[in-house]
């Protein structure tokens, strides 16, 4: 019995700008229980899939099925029971979902509460889901407390306290150490099995495929390939209406087919053959020789006995280092070892409990809350794990906007970011109808607009695809030399850290 279907779905957004498709014709069905995931490329359609299933949208063409009822049709009423009660949903943006005046034990138990579960029994399931994703230790801490990594472990708990019949998770792991997600990936897949759960993961990590009883692949807004952990059994080609198939991209090479190709019959099956010139690969240079050695630059930003706290855990202690100008320095650690509390620190968001950080040569412990905010706008960029854009303006008014509270207006100035982050042909294009790479080279330009001499990154490729996220390292090492700026990244990616010309390690 399929607990989910979906039959020949598309999902057409009209936009000032023109229809653009999310999906085309997908079609997909999946068992009772069973646990699949979703990988493809930014922008392959993932996240509508999702937010289809769970109500958030309706589809332009199609049905969309889920335990006998087509969700895009329920009436008011029906849909709210079927949301709190049905599903359980870990959308990528996870900080919607927490109150901020609630504990992270709160915020588990809240959907059970909700329920009319008794105190006793909502807070004790609320302790098992923390301390099996490892926050016992911080359940009575508020998200403002918690690291990107550790909310989105709460979110996770949150979801799932209900034990809902069914799951859907769009990058569950996507601001986590390959330590944690391997924890939270085991998690799931413990959780929806204890309870017979469907599911439906969407990545762009393939670990997550590991926990899956099948992987299907979306590109083009279609189904295109399919496969399950049998690793006898061949992946499997799906083919939709009229025909339409997609060859793997690895096949294609291999084969020498690049525009064209030709199909014939033959006694075993199929067979395609290239027309026209081989495809020509290019090979790729390796760091070490697509890089040249900077020059060392001045020293942009430093930390001396860097002290801080939350509470009586101690987040970082006595820390001192630099950022030279014209460098990429990664920050690397485990979830919660106080990235993004370090990055606060360094944009004066935040102030230690001792020691002090000098940006461009001025002591921001010293000054108060204007004067910091003050030395922001004059020399910090700063992109955070969520962005914060303005789905409804453009790329191009995005940028405007933050160049207009900046107060540094310069004619073009805003053009030209987008356009050394290569989207020089997306800047009128809403940034809603952007892709997820597409929207983190926006928030890295809004930053660079104002020609920081301090750009800080906070996990800048966590919901991005391995090819996005590649591209995007290689940028924040080129805007370092090009700039002289000093670019520091928290991150626990390995495509940035390879291109960093330092990491300070924490935790």
């Amino acid at each position: 019995m399929s607990a989910i279907e979906l039959r020949d779905v598309f999902r057409v957004h009209s936009t000032p700008e023109g229809d653009a498709a999310a999906l085309q014709g997908l079609s997909l069905r999946i068992a009772d229980g069973e646990v699949i995931t979703v990988l493809g490329p930014s922008g392959a359609g993932k996240s509508t899939l999702l937010r289809l299933l769970a109500g958030l949208e309706q589809p332009s063409a199609g049905t969309v099925r889920v335990l006998g009822d087509e969700v895009g049709k329920l009436p008011a009423r029906r849909l709210a029971s079927y949301r709190a009660e049905v599903l359980g949903y870990v959308d990528q943006h996870y900080t919607r979902a927490l109150a901020p005046e609630l504990s992270a034990r709160e915020l588990v138990a809240l959907q059970l509460g909700l329920r009319g579960t008794p105190t006793a029994e909502r807070l004790a399931r609320a302790d098992e889901l923390l301390e099996r994703v490892g926050l016992a230790g911080k359940r009575d801490r508020r998200p403002g407390q918690l690291s990107g990594g550790e909310q989105q472990r709460v979110a996770l708990c949150a979801a799932l306290a209900h034990r809902p019949k069914v799951f859907l998770a769009d990058e569950p792991t996507g601001e986590l150490d390959a330590e944690s997600a391997d924890r939270v990936y085991e998690l799931i897949g413990d959780l929806v099995r204890e309870h017979g759960c469907t599911t439906v993961i969407v990545s762009h990590d393939p670990e997550s495929a590991r926990v899956a009883d099948r992987i299907v692949r979306i590109r083009d807004g279609r189904v295109s390939e399919e496969w399950t952990q049998d690793e006898s059994a061949p992946d499997t080609i799906v083919v939709g209406k009229g025909g339409w198939l997609r060859l793997p991209e690895e096949l294609l090479q291999r084969a020498g087919i690049a525009e064209r190709a030709a199909a014939t019959l033959g006694e075993d099956g199929i067979v395609v053959t290239p027309i026209g010139p081989p495809r020509v690969e290019i090979a790729e240079r390796t760091p070490e020789a697509s890089r040249a050695e900077p020059t060392p630059g001045l020293v942009v930003a430093e930390t001396h006995g860097l002290v801080k706290h939350y509470g009586s855990t101690p987040v970082l202690d006595g820390l001192t280092t630099s950022f030279d100008g014209g460098r990429l320095h990664v920050v690397t650690g485990p979830s919660g070892s106080g990235k993004t509390t370090f990055l606060h620190l360094l944009a004066g968001l935040e102030l230690p409990d001792a020691g002090t950080v000098t940006v461009a040569g001025t002591e921001l412990t010293a000054l108060d809350r204007s004067a910091r905010a003050a030395v922001r706008r004059a020399t910090i960029g700063y992109v955070g794990q969520q962005a914060g854009l303005v789905g409804h303006l453009s790329a191009l008014e995005n940028v405007e906007l933050a160049l207009t509270l900046r107060g540094a207006e310069q004619p073009g100035a805003a053009y030209a970011a987008l356009e050394s982050v290569g989207l020089a042909e997306r800047v009128r294009q809403r940034v809603s109808r952007l892709s997820q790479g597409e929207r983190a080279r926006v928030a890295l330009a809004r930053a660079l607009a104002s020609t920081p001499r301090l750009l800080l990154a906070d996990e800048p490729t966590s919901r991005l695809d391995g090819a996005n996220a590649l591209a995007v390292a290689h940028l924040l090492a080129r805007l370092a030399r090009e700039t002289g700026a000093a670019v520091v990244c928290s991150t626990h990616d390995p495509l940035v850290v390879e291109q960093a010309d330092r990491a300070l390690k924490l935790g």
